[in-house]
């Protein structure tokens, strides 16, 4: 019993003491901030699914993803990780739009704003350093060009001279670990502002 007070006064604490009615109305939120977590959460489930399937190495990496699309047999995983992710870069750039359409951004969520462009940016590098893990054509060419375009920062971003094995390991790292740790605590403190600070309403 003293748990569930316990868990109850935790599910509680989530929201707002006082929340505007209008900004309660999907209309108004279009519900895009709850949608992308969800997604995120899809994402991390699917993902750590796939990474028990998946080895990062240049002899098998492009074999697991066929293996994973046709042999394996819960490889439905990898299509809703992958269409997810898709899914997710949509939902946080409405979810934006909609925060500046309706000023959401301004005194005294200012920082939270600044939080959620951080996180954009992270679903985006998500996004990207996911894309070279399948060691398809489409993805080597497309992180050779990336490379290019990076001048200087080159070498840091390939782990080297050229897209190689290292580069791989670096992005698998990156897409299943750095990135999402760093996501999980901005979305925290971005959850705690919502706390804090209030949903806001509809503009005057």
């Amino acid at each position: 019993m003293k748990n569930g007070k316990r868990l109850a006064h935790f599910l509680l604490h989530l929201h707002p003491a006082t929340v505007n009615e209008h900004a309660l109305r999907p209309s108004f939120t279009w519900c895009m901030g709850g949608i992308a977590f969800f997604l995120f959460m899809l994402e991390t489930v699917t993902g750590v699914l796939l990474m028990f399937y998946y080895r990062p190495t240049v002899e098998s990496a492009y074999q697991d993803v066929l293996d994973l699309r046709d042999v394996v047999s819960l490889g439905v995983f990898r299509e809703l990780h992958r269409w997810g992710g898709h899914a997710m870069v949509i939902a946080v750039v409405l979810h934006m739009y909609r925060v500046f359409l309706t000023g959401s951004y301004k005194a005294p969520r200012e920082f939270n704003w600044c939080i959620g462009v951080l996180l954009l940016l992270l679903v985006l590098a998500l996004s990207f350093t996911g894309y070279l893990l399948p060691w398809d054509q489409l993805s080597y060419w497309a992180i050779t060009v990336a490379a290019n375009l990076a001048g200087d920062a080159r070498p840091l971003l390939l782990g080297g001279d050229s897209v190689a094995e290292e580069t791989l390991n670096r992005f698998y790292v990156l897409h299943c670990l750095a990135l999402p740790l760093l996501a999980a605590v901005l979305m925290s403190l971005h959850f705690w502002h919502v706390r804090k600070d209030g949903i806001s309403g509809p503009p005057l």
